[in-house]
């Protein structure tokens, strides 16, 4: 008869998830034992970085994938980098080792003592199998609901349950779909609210660009004609953030994002929470006489959301109803021009090295941005036209970057991948330069290093807490540090220096350490 790891293998065959990003421990190697030689297991040095690679590369490829952990600790290292793939919404599927079944009532030594209420209440669903025999079906649901909820799962597994042998009949060969399609009364009411509206706005989410609904929300934009924003602390572009329609990045106050939208009768709020705040701002949450509709398939979103109304359905087929049903008010696209880079007195402005990116990387290349002091730069001098070209830390939480650029140009090697990363950040995940190396993952590192916490900074500004500690770091030098870890590292001296390296074509990963002025976010 078959083990439960056999058939926990096959079933994970069947499924596509045959990349496995792991950092294994003594209660892993059971599951890992006779892997299939033609699943690929990719190695990182900690768990927060393992969790940053896998969220980049399934957020590059669309699929699941799966991440082996170590036990409590393992996975308490992993908890921070999760918090960006639960707010990415991104479907990883979180295994962990258990210590044997006759010992965690002992708590021995690798016990994970209530090992389901650990990644509570961050991950969809949270399991431990009641048997050896219910490991392959506990596993298969661990995906399903990692897929269902577009959210990570996290499965705990005692170790020697792996090599008992179950009936065949264990194997799961089922599918499990997803579907959320709005009723035509749905569709006819919207349409009709659209229609009448005398000045409508969009307003974008990550979900659009992560659900392949780029070009669709650019051909609605237009056919409405109509101002478009991207919602508050985005982790993904849905919108060409140059063409004529685009307004910008909502800010992430609530009084603010009111503000941006007065005079608009009807703001219509496509695959995004409403909204991502930040900052507390506090204020009216609408304008007087603005109608909001948020479309989105995350009942969470729509449940938690404090004003307007919520339709739970796949924004595509409302996308689809929109264009085909409202009549026409604009049909072109059009870009704008991006603005001169302000200049730095003492080392280069973040909007120069920006430029600089813009005018020497090809059109489709993927971004990973981790440099949330420079935000404003950014969004200033970057044209971006394609899907999947934007990735950033949907939490909020620092140590994505580094990682999350290895896991996207792994999940994407026909695409050109650069890491913007701030000094600040690239500390949090610095381990993947290992991995990148070790892999020969053909990523660009590009590090602005400006000695200070930026972001913090500011933010101690915007709180009138302007002296406290803390907030400096200088001293780090990230071309030896990368040395270190194998991957080929310079400084550019200059903005000319910069843009030479730029223009060379890597075969590996590579970093260049350019020193810059401090900004804020805004």
């Amino acid at each position: 008869m078959p083990t439960a790891r056999r058939l926990a293998h096959e079933f994970l065959d069947r499924r596509g998830l045959t990349t496995v990003f792991g950092n294994p421990g003594s209660n892993e190697l059971p599951f890992l034992a006779e892997l299939p030689e033609h699943f690929r297991y990719v190695l990182g040095l900690h768990e927060g970085a393992v969790v940053g690679m896998a969220d980049g590369y399934a957020q590059a490829t669309g699929r699941p994938v799966l991440v082996n952990l170590h036990a409590a600790a393992g996975s308490g290292n992993a908890m921070g980098a999760l918090t960006n793939a639960v707010y990415s919404r991104t479907p990883l599927v979180l295994t962990a080792g258990q210590q044997v079944r006759t010992a965690i009532g002992l708590e021995a030594m690798l016990a994970n003592v209530d090992a389901t209420q650990l990644m509570r209440p961050l991950v969809a669903w949270s399991g431990e199998p009641s048997c050896a025999a219910d490991v392959p079906r506990s596993l298969a649901q661990a995906v399903f609901e990692a897929e269902l909820h577009r959210r990570p799962s996290y499965l705990s597994v005692p170790y020697d349950d792996w090599a008992v042998e179950l009936a065949e009949t264990a194997t799961l060969d089922r599918q499990v779909q997803r579907g959320l399609s709005p009723s035509e009364g749905q569709l006819d009411a919207l349409v009709t609210a659209v229609a009448a509206a005398r000045n409508p706005a969009l307003v974008l989410g990550g979900d659009i660009d992560a659900t392949g609904l780029f070009d669709r929300a650019v051909a609605l934009a237009e056919h409405l004609d109509v101002a478009t924003w991207v919602a508050p602390s985005p982790h993904r572009l849905p919108f060409p953030n140059r063409h004529r329609l685009f307004r910008g990045v909502l800010p992430a106050g609530i009084a603010p994002v009111s503000a941006a939208l007065t005079g608009h009768d009807l703001v219509l709020v496509l695959g995004a929470p409403v909204f991502r705040y930040h900052q507390h701002v506090p204020g009216t949450y609408l304008p007087e006489g603005t109608r909001l509709i948020q479309v989105t398939d995350d009942f969470g979103a729509a449940a938690r959301a404090p004003m307007g109304e919520a339709l739970v359905a796949d924004p595509a087929p409302v996308i689809e109803a929109l264009l085909a049903k409202v009549p026409a008010r604009g049909t072109t696209g059009g870009y704008v021009e991006t603005p001169e880079p302000k200049t730095g007195a003492k080392a280069l402005h973040p909007e120069q090295v920006f430029a600089a990116l813009r005018d020497t990387q090809a059109g489709d290349t993927r971004y990973v941005v981790e440099s949330t002091s420079t935000n404003s730069a950014w969004w200033r001098q970057m044209d971006l036209r394609r899907e999947g070209s934007y990735f950033f830390p949907a939490a909020g939480g620092l140590g994505f970057g580094l990682p999350a650029a290895v896991g996207v140009a792994m999940g994407s090697p026909d695409r050109p991948v650069v890491g913007v990363i701030g000094d600040g950040s690239a500390n949090y995940g610095i381990t993947a330069l290992w991995s990148a190396a070790h892999y020969r993952v053909p990523v660009t590192f590009v590090i602005l290093r400006n000695g200070v916490y930026g972001a913090l900074r500011w933010f101690g500004e915007l709180l009138g807490t302007p002296d406290v500690p803390g907030t400096e770091i200088p001293g780090l030098d990230f071309t030896a540090i990368a040395a270190g870890y194998g991957v080929e590292a310079t400084t550019a001296g200059d903005e000319d220096d910069l843009r030479a390296h730029l223009k060379t074509t890597p075969d590996g990963p590579r970093l260049i350490q350019v020193d810059t002025e401090p900004t804020t976010p805004e």
